[in-house]
């Protein structure tokens, strides 16, 4: 059993802002972070799925990642398979998920090395509330100008085809022999299931919901496989754990109680299964006996909550 406050770990980005607030208001004089990793309290501990938010001022490269089986030819634990919502974006904004056509994989390499990649992969704008599924081997990029929140099988094995002329090292046979050359396949769209649930995502390696509690309700939110929540409007309590835009929390096998606050709460949940769960979250009384944290559950979420200190900066990724 496992029920903790995320530890946040902020990583920085060529591309990245100084800005991160509202999702958070640490200073990190002068340097621009790309992303915040949500983490396990022991850095020791390692879960197979890795949720982050991500920071656009300027474009990400275009990029691609193995699959599992491209990945575990590699030595590698597993592939990278992962999907964004859009927290908030400028007017205009976009992101670029496959190609416009099936290149062969001499024409994908000519076009890295002439840098018309640029015009034939698959911008689309964007604006919050979108949700892009981006499987592994999709061609893939991220314009300037966004908030995302994405959740990812925890790998980070990225294969840069193209980088705006930063100078950074790109791996474009690596990358051609892991990408599907093609066109995207069709979003799913999002479904409502029911207490308050929309279904976002649902893949092979993870489901990804936004829950949506009304001001002053109380919930029970039964977490059996690995389990993270971020707070991305309102305030609440997560199990004993006061947060608000930005928190988040990791669970497993465990039974937490949600409250909403006044403002109502609104949460991101991911976990790692296949299918939505059935009976992940229903209501109770705001006055119900029943305290769906255990005691014991309360003792280990004191225990492993950190400090209140500015976000730590994790060494920059390629």
């Amino acid at each position: 059993m496992a029920l903790e406050p995320a530890r946040l770990q902020a990583v920085p980005k060529p591309w990245g802002a100084h800005d991160l607030q509202p999702w958070s208001g640490t200073d990190h004089q002068g340097v621009t972070i790309g992303e915040i990793w949500f983490q396990r309290h022991d850095p020791a501990v390692e879960s197979a799925l890795l949720f982050k938010l991500l920071f656009t001022r300027e474009a990400l490269s275009i990029q691609v990642h193995p699959d599992d089986d491209a990945a575990r030819a590699m030595g590698l634990t597993r592939g990278k398979t992962e999907a964004w919502y859009v927290l908030a974006a400028e007017p205009g904004a976009t992101v670029a998920v496959g190609l416009l056509a099936s290149l062969s994989q001499a024409q994908l390499r000519a076009a890295i090395g002439d840098g018309s990649i640029l015009q034939q992969v698959s911008w689309r704008k964007v604006v919050e509330g979108d949700v892009i599924f981006v499987p592994a081997g999709t061609i893939h990029a991220i314009g300037p100008g966004l908030v995302l929140a994405e959740i990812q099988q925890r790998s980070d094995t990225t294969f840069r085809l193209f980088d705006h002329g930063r100078g950074r090292e790109l791996h474009i046979e690596s990358g051609i022999a892991a990408a599907n050359a093609g066109p995207a396949a069709e979003q799913a769209p999002q479904r409502g299931l029911g207490n308050a649930r929309t279904l976002l995502v649902a893949s092979a390696f993870f489901v990804l919901e936004r829950l949506e509690l009304a001001p002053g309700s109380v919930w029970k939110l039964r977490a059996r496989p690995e389990t993270w929540l971020i707070v991305i409007a309102g305030d609440g309590c997560l199990g004993p754990m006061q947060a608000g835009v930005g928190d988040g929390c990791f669970a497993e096998a465990e039974t937490m109680r949600i409250a909403a606050g006044q403002q109502g709460l609104t949460c991101l949940i991911a976990y790692a299964a296949a299918v939505p769960s059935g009976d992940l979250l229903r209501p109770l009384a705001a006055n119900d006996a029943l305290t769906s944290t255990s005691a014991e559950s309360r003792r280990r979420l004191a225990l492993a909550a950190p400090a209140v200190s500015p976000i730590p900066l994790m060494e920059a990724r390629p």
